[in-house]
């Protein structure tokens, strides 16, 4: 059990314990803060190893070469990758930190460092999520003194692994259109930088990195994993030194990134959560998978509703008669939530015209959305609109109003993704007019659900009138986001928000602080989605993840295998339906009453990665209860040579004494039968298969 205080401290320093793991570190002999140990929690406060001590090795080596410094600044003979780089006012570029005290309330630790000539200070928070087996890090910057500072690199966290080479990182890569990879590679002496200039957390990689000694797998060995709670410039470098000390940083990116910190300023960097396990990589998501829904979403327990979306179906060609067909069929198959994408507001014809003008149409919508709604409503379902508020095309009254409120340089020439512009979030009047004119839609309108995308990277990242300061953009933009949203949830807590950016572009756990759902991937071919599924299901919870049952890949993937596909996570169509005949629409009912049977397993359950989508064409992923009473198993098939002999599936999370009945075998067998002897389900290509998991009884 653990303790009933989680930081505990003794002459070798600090001990953070959860559930099962433990975090410790401490002064060495020298005065040096050093990380003593990551893993298992230890019997007693005693067991933990303490601070190693400094070796002499040469002259050309720093002791953060040998020791692993907790939150290194750049000094002296360092020459590893530090945490926090500054410039003082006399141009001298060295922080040199040293412990002034420790503060211990409650699941909190608060180390304050300083520095030995400057008036700078630095507090190291930890904070003890116990239930969780989560520990968060994070830190504050403050100037104490008089003379401005200016932070080159403040970094959330060093987390430190035990000494020895060997080791391999898990990370996610990609592409729009093809996000979340899983990429396994040794890690070798030097560092590994992974990064995000985008302003955006991007599709090509993802603040999140997992470590093991090269031969973890998703039931057994040791994984330490990490994530930021963040949603715009980041940098995650992972370091080996010449002594075998590996180590990885995670934080804002210092790429381009210049904080001016003025006479009694505070800079607090976003935080990263760091987790352990033996029992291999589905033990550590699961974990991350608990907090998110439990402690981070705004509406964690709340199941999400069966939605489509009219995207596929009109385009940009949205008005009440078109919508009001589509509702009618969708409200037929026992859909929830009805979703207007975009088109619907003033000007929008094309993509190159209207985004920053958030009123309906008066063409479209001679009568605004309202009996658009009402009707929705009256057929059952919710009603939810698209928005991309962050953007702005050059062609709307808002551009012609305020073309300084896009970001750019003034010398340079716009350029223009998708015939659109960046407006400068950073700024607070561009934040307060987006917050009055999404205010007013959700004040004037019953909408239930709003779907914010956000469909290009940024350029010419100017802001003029802050002159020499305008690198700190980066993070400003990030922080007006945060305001905007933050405000419209507070002013619209019934309201439900997704986080689109071209599909994958925002997925990150600091954007879930305000929005339910991920639309994780702009594709939605059924047999590319599995794999980009089993990625995001490194870092996220299925509840997270909307997807899409459409009209890609129907020459040659049924139906059932399309929605047994998008019944992995939280189910939508987004088909066009006035193409699909009776019998398809009869077909969907049946399956979205089915969905909405095992909602709650899926969306709230533990999740187990059987077989790999990403390594097989034939895989396996189940969902369980946490009571482990019920459960579900999706198989799939996409390709494979015939004749082909299928693997046998091992189900996981089972109760190993308890009987459990399988659908579509006629005996219970018990949990350890299940896991062990498995079971096997045979399908041709392009095939899946649906099984739900009931526990019937104890073996006696």
């Amino acid at each position: 059990m653990p303790n009933p205080t989680p930081i505990r401290q003794n002459d070798h320093g600090w001990v953070i314990e959860t559930r099962t793991t433990a975090y410790a570190l401490g002064m060495n002999s020298a005065g040096m803060l050093a990380h003593r140990y990551w893993g298992a929690r230890l019997p007693r406060l005693e067991d933990y190893p303490p601070a190693p001590a400094p070796i002499e090795w040469a002259s050309f080596n720093g002791a953060a070469s040998i020791i692993p410094l907790e939150y290194p600044g750049y000094a002296g003979t360092d020459y590893t990758e530090p945490c926090l780089k500054v410039a003082f006012a006399d141009h001298v570029r060295d922080v040199v930190l040293r412990f002034d005290r420790a503060d211990i309330e409650g699941d909190m630790l608060t180390l304050t460092l300083k520095d030995a000539h400057y008036p700078l200070t630095v507090q190291l928070h930890y904070q003890a999520y116990v239930e969780y087996d989560l520990i968060a890090r994070w830190a504050t910057v403050i100037n104490a003194g008089t003379a401005p500072i200016r932070l080159e690199r403040v970094a959330s966290a060093q987390w430190h692994v035990p000494f020895g080479g060997d080791y391999r990182l898990t990370h996610l890569s990609g592409k729009w259109y093809d996000e979340m990879h899983l990429r396994r590679e040794p890690l070798l002496p030097g560092v590994k930088v992974i990064e995000s200039r985008r302003i955006t957390t991007s599709h090509q990689h993802s603040p999140f990195f997992a470590i093991d000694r090269g031969h973890a797998d998703e039931t057994s060995g040791e994984v330490w994993l990490g994530v930021l709670v963040w949603s715009g410039n980041w940098k995650l470098m992972a370091e080996v030194t010449e002594f075998a000390s590996t180590r990885v940083s995670i934080g804002i990116n210092d790429w381009d990134f210049d904080w001016t910190l003025n006479a009694g300023e505070r800079f607090t960097t976003p935080y990263s959560l760091g987790t352990y396990s033996a029992a291999g990589y589905g033990n550590v998501s699961r974990a991350l998978h608990n907090f998110i829904r439990e402690m981070l979403l705004p509406h964690g327990r709340t199941p999400h509703k069966v939605l489509y979306n009219s995207w596929e179906a009109t385009f940009f060609a949205v008005d009440e008669p078109s919508q009001t067909q589509l509702a009618e069929l969708a409200a037929e198959m026992g859909v929830e939530l009805f979703v207007m994408d975009d088109g619907w507001f003033r000007g929008r014809s094309l993509d190159n015209a209207g985004l920053g003008d958030w009123i309906p149409d008066a063409v479209k919508f001679p009568n605004g959305l309202n009996p658009l709604i009402a009707r929705v409503n009256a057929l059952g379902m919710d009603f939810g609109l698209w928005i991309e508020p962050e953007m702005v095309n050059p062609d709307s009254d808002l551009y012609r109003a305020h073309p300084d409120w896009a970001i750019h340089f003034p010398t340079r020439q716009h350029t223009q993704m998708r015939s659109q512009l960046i407006l400068n979030l950073g700024r607070e009047d561009v934040q307060d007019n987006l917050i009055a004119q999404i205010d007013w839609l959700l004040t004037h309108h019953n909408i239930a659900f709003i779907k914010w995308d956000m469909n290009r990277n940024v350029s010419e990242p100017g802001w003029a009138e802050l002159g020499e300061q305008q690198r700190e953009l980066w993070v400003r933009y990030v922080q007006g986001v945060y305001r905007v949203w933050g405000t419209l949830r507070e002013r619209h807590p019934q309201v439900i928000w997704q986080s689109c950016s071209g599909g994958g572009g925002r997925a990150d756990l600091g954007i879930l602080r305000f929005a339910d759902q991920v639309w994780i991937s702009d594709n939605t071919e059924p047999t590319a989605r599995l794999g980009i599924q089993e990625g995001y299901s490194m870092v996220f919870p299925a509840s997270t993840m909307e997807a899409w049952v459409t009209d890609s890949g129907a020459p040659y993937v049924p139906l059932s295998f399309r929605f047994h596909v998008s019944m992995c996570g939280s189910l939508g169509i987004g088909g066009h339906l006035l193409r699909w005949t009776s019998e398809q629409r009869a077909e969907a009912a049946d399956h979205i009453a089915r969905y909405k049977a095992i909602r709650e397993i899926v969306q709230f359950g533990d999740q187990y990665r059987l077989i790999s989508a990403q390594a097989n064409a034939f895989s396996a992923v189940q969902y369980m209860s946490k009571d482990k009473r019920a459960g579900v198993l999706f198989v799939f098939r996409t390709h494979l040579p015939t004749p082909a002999i299928l693997p046998p599936i091992l189900l996981q999370g089972l109760e190993p004494e308890a009987l459990y009945a399988i659908e579509g075998f006629e005996h219970p067998r018990s949990g350890a039968a299940w896991m062990r002897a498995g079971l096997r389900i045979e399908l041709h290509d392009y095939q899946s298969a649906l099984r739900s998991i009931q526990r019937v009884g104890t073996n006696s």
